[in-house]
């Protein structure tokens, strides 16, 4: 799955290329910010705000298919 997820931020400039990162892992950086913006992280392990994060991704990754 991860290798079908178009990319974020990819360039190219003469003979060479970068890939970014995917979709998936911005939309869960963006989440697990806002998440730790909104004072989750003192309530909750690093590892829940994670999981958190990437499940939010992968949802907004599912609505974005469904365009």
């Amino acid at each position: 799955m991860i290798n079908e997820l178009p990319t974020a931020f990819p360039w190219m400039h003469k003979d060479i290329t970068c890939t970014g990162m995917t979709l998936r892992d911005y939309f869960a950086a963006k989440a697990m910010q806002g998440f730790i913006a909104d004072g989750a992280a003192p309530e909750v392990s690093k590892t829940t705000i994670a999981l958190m994060a990437y499940a939010m991704a992968d949802a907004m990754i599912k609505e974005r298919k469904q365009e």
